[in-house]
């Protein structure tokens, strides 16, 4: 079976050998490095992968128990991850004796407990002899699967959690507890739903899967490719509407991948011809298109798989996230566009910008024959929104997608094309499964530690009980999990340290997860772990880490945002939850303040506006937009009685009339 490569939607021959050997490298460290086998063991992967399609397919039209899909689940992962990705690169393509005893081992530990049953359940406080050796084998395999899929990370930070669970009783205090043996610590992590088969786990199992599924169903249909025609012919093709078509097309080809890496490359190798004809430097160009990319992890009606997190965490329906996550998706690209726009205006119209690059056609003549891939936008939605359970809704939704291919012949999803396709699905959730199963083991030890209470009492005090300040601690906090793992393991971890401390200063605890979600996908562009900027870096052949500052400035704007929604009592108004006393005016006015205040802190990370500007102007649009966006980090600053908003609306408006437009010189003069 083959394993991860370049997405469909790259012709062949549009990136150089060399360029494209990194770009796959560089996804293969999101979606791991996997084996490409042919043969009798290509056909093994391909039915594997197949059948836990399959299973998972039929689980969510007919009820299984809960337990046993969580351990089915688990089990179809590692066997999967020990079959498709080797135990190191010098080890790939080929299917080594050790790989054979992990499988084995795998589905060994998969039957014990199924078969354990309730009588497993009910000893897990006395457990036996052979339920501690199964639950040490599990964890191993857990960790060693995430490995292969994912790096070491995030296996080592899970050891570094259960060493914390045995050595507590070491520790000075406030850190310290009583400290656990294996016969306690073992079964808590293998046995219960607290550990391993924990929350994560459900969610992965219950949704996650049939997301990614649905994903490679559109994907084989075409669908990705149509949006990223679609955008380019919207924009005519031409440089100098590159910028606006890297954000149009992000969000329709980001929409329903929920993938920020292959949106990027998606887009990269073929913005990346316009973008520097147009004269964008290849660092803002890799940024902008990472940027892009990132909006595939916070666009509905996919999102990232922390999404579907959210939904369990709070108990309430998916469609109640995608409604949440639609005004901060809306004002990201928004804030996009106002860069771009200002990219437009910095960098200046090179003769003969307007030629069109590449040959399109006009969008009605695209729509027309392509029509049916839009419904992958809004089916989901739809069947939600119809009363459908999200696991319904999303099966409903293959269904459609599968049916409506046979409208074009070459999106026909004929047998052969849609088991691959479904096995695909199986392959791209290994590595999510596998990041669950080792984020349930960090999650066992805080609840059993009691680390998450302790975490937010510290956090609180030493933020003396501002709100504001425990706010900015929870932002960086999240953000350095984000460092070490990945966006859903991160938002894992942060949802059950960080997120009560939000909570107890009196955040509304939709609002504290949707804060924790979006700091979470900041890790999706911060070293070292930053995926989208280094792979749009191997596009542009620009230094990786100048793309990812370039990245940051790209997407700074929007990543204040969050702060509304917890430091503001109005601005949950934004994730459309209305408080009392509330109107659906007070809405429109604070998505306006948002806009504006985006508008500002643009021009001050672009250094442009109207034309360029000084050092003091750019400081006084930084100003402006933070005091329509986060006032309360500045509320000393005036008497409380004077709104600061409209002293930032004031200033901002004040900016724009001192300055007067220059020349085109003036304003290609600027390229930094």
């Amino acid at each position: 079976m083959s394993g991860t490569a370049l997405p469909p939607e790259i012709a062949p021959g549009a990136l150089d050998e060399a360029t494209a050997a990194r770009v796959e490298r560089l996804i293969e460290e999101e979606e791991g490095a996997a084996n490409r086998f042919g043969g009798w063991l290509g056909t093994a992967g391909t039915a594997l992968a197949l059948a836990m399609s399959l299973f998972h397919l039929w689980a969510a039209w007919d009820i299984v128990p809960t337990t046993t899909l969580r351990f089915v689940h688990v089990g179809f992962a590692m066997a999967l991850g020990f079959l498709l990705f080797p135990v190191s690169r010098r080890f790939r393509h080929r299917f080594m004796p050790w790989d054979w005893l992990l499988i084995a081992a795998s589905l060994y530990v998969t039957y014990y407990l199924i078969a354990g049953g309730d009588d497993l359940l009910d000893r897990y406080v006395f457990p036996e002899p052979m339920d501690i050796v199964v639950g040490w084998t599990l964890i191993v395999l857990v960790l060693e699967a995430t490995r292969r899929t994912t790096g070491w990370v995030m296996p080592a930070v899970a050891i570094a959690f259960m060493l914390y669970a045995f050595l507590g009783s070491h520790l000075p205090p406030p850190w310290g507890h009583q400290g656990y043996d294996s016969d306690r610590l073992i079964p808590h992590l293998t046995i219960t739903l607290d550990g391993i088969f924990g929350t994560a786990v459900d969610v992965s199992a219950s949704l996650i899967i049939l997301f990614t599924i649905y994903g490679a169903i559109l994907q084989s249909t075409g669908a990705g490719k149509f949006f990223v025609d679609f955008s380019f012919s919207l924009t005519g093709g031409k440089p100098s509407s590159a910028g606006r078509t890297v954000v149009l097309s992000s969000f329709l080809l980001g929409g329903p991948s929920g993938s920020g890496v292959a949106t990027t490359v998606t887009l990269g190798t073929v913005a990346w011809p316009m973008m520097k004809r147009v004269g964008y430097r290849p660092d803002d160009a890799g940024g902008l298109l990472a940027a892009g990319g990132l909006g595939a992890i916070i666009s509905p009606p996919v999102l990232g798989a922390a999404a579907f997190l959210i939904a369990e965490y709070l108990k309430i329906g998916y469609l109640d996230v995608l409604r949440m996550a639609a005004v901060p998706t809306i004002l990201y690209y928004a804030s996009l566009l106002f860069m771009v726009e200002l990219d437009q205006r910095r960098i200046g119209a090179k003769a003969g910008a307007e030629a069109p690059v590449i040959e399109v056609e006009r969008p009605g003549a695209l729509a027309r024959r392509y029509w049916f891939h839009f419904s992958s936008l809004v089916a989901i939605i739809v069947f939600m929104a119809l009363g459908y359970s999200s696991t319904l809704a999303v099966l409903y939704a293959m269904a459609v997608a599968v049916a409506l291919s046979f409208l074009r012949r070459e999106s026909a999803l004929w047998p052969k094309r849609l088991v691959e396709a479904l096995a695909a699905g199986a392959v791209q959730a290994v590595g999510i499964a596998a990041t669950c199963a080792s984020a349930g083991i960090i999650v066992g030890v805080i609840t059993l530690t009691g680390l998450g209470l302790k975490f937010s009492e510290i956090a609180i005090q030493a933020a003396g009980g501002s709100l504001v300040v425990t706010a900015l601690y929870t932002a960086l906090i999240v953000w350095v999990v984000g460092l070490a793992v990945p966006v859903t393991a991160s938002y894992i971890i942060s949802a059950v340290v960080a997120a009560p401390a939000l909570m107890k200063l009196g955040v509304p605890d939709y609002a504290a997860h949707m804060f924790v979600f979006y700091y979470a996908v900041l890790s999706e562009v911060s070293p070292p772990t930053a995926l989208s900027p280094f792979a749009a870096a191997a596009i542009t052949g620009a230094g990786p880490y100048r793309t990812t500052l370039a990245a940051w400035k790209y997407t700074l704007p929007a990543f204040v945002l969050p702060f509304v929604f917890v430091t503001d009592p109005e601005g949950v108004g934004l994730l459309l939850n209305l408080k009392p006393g509330m109107g659906w005016p007070d809405v429109g006015w604070q998505i306006l303040l948002a806009a504006c205040g985006l508008a500002a802190l643009a021009a001050a990370c672009q250094g442009h506006a109207r034309r360029a500007l000084a050092g003091w102007e750019r400081a006084g649009f930084a100003l402006a937009g933070l005091l329509l966006i986060f006032p309360a980090l500045l509320q000393w600053l005036v008497p409380a009685w004077l709104g600061l908003h409209w002293v930032g609306m004031a200033l901002a408006v004040a900016l724009l009339l001192l300055q007067r437009p220059s020349g085109p010189g003036t304003a290609m003069a600027r390229g930094d």
